[in-house]
């Protein structure tokens, strides 16, 4: 599990046309925005891509670096990227499944043949969104075991700006002991 304000895993992957991506050689204003989605098959990534794609220059202007990795290989990543149609987003590929586990996200095995009749692969990454601190560690973190239901991202362009206007604090961090004392009392 990742733990916040704790070092992200290293995290290394070719990218469609913007060089390799290397996240511990990212040095954004605020924010690295780390975006793994399913893969090419699936037709709820493509419209999140497609929206974050949109979005990009508003993450831009808050200083907030932004990448989206599958563990497609470069063909079937390509087809992504022609589908959405957002040449700006940095579209990474080949994201190892031990590097997926590492970051806390979940594997699934192909199933054949979607809603959309584009074959599964044989195995693949969950989707899962992380903001990383220039420092590389981590200030939010989510992780889907479904491809619905994901973090909306004109939202999170909003709790960027709340989080930089007021200096707010990652969550989560305390990995000690629970005791009962420290529970929050139950009304009766």
């Amino acid at each position: 599990m990742l733990i916040p304000r704790q070092a992200v895993p290293a995290l290394a992957v070719p990218t469609l046309d913007h060089g390799d991506y290397v996240l511990q050689d990212e040095s954004p204003a605020q924010f690295s925005l780390v975006v793994f989605y399913r893969g090419y098959h699936c037709p709820v990534c493509a419209k999140y891509l497609m929206e974050l794609g949109r979005l990009l220059p508003e993450f831009d202007a808050r200083g907030v670096s932004v990448v989206a990795i599958s563990s497609d290989a470069a063909p079937r990543a390509r087809k992504m990227a022609d589908k959405i149609g957002m040449p700006a987003l940095r579209m990474g590929y080949g994201l190892p499944l031990e590097a997926a586990r590492r970051w806390g996200l979940y594997v699934t095995e192909g199933h054949g043949k979607t809603s959309i009749g584009i074959d599964e692969p044989p195995m693949f990454s969950e989707p899962g969104v992380f903001l990383v601190r220039p420092d590389h560690t981590l200030y939010y973190g989510a992780v889907q075991t479904m491809p619905f239901a994901r973090p909306q991202f004109a939202e999170l362009l909003t709790s960027v700006d709340f989080a930089i206007t007021r200096n707010y604090p990652a969550r989560g961090e305390y990995t000690g002991p629970v005791s009962a004392a420290a529970q929050p009392e139950m009304a009766a």
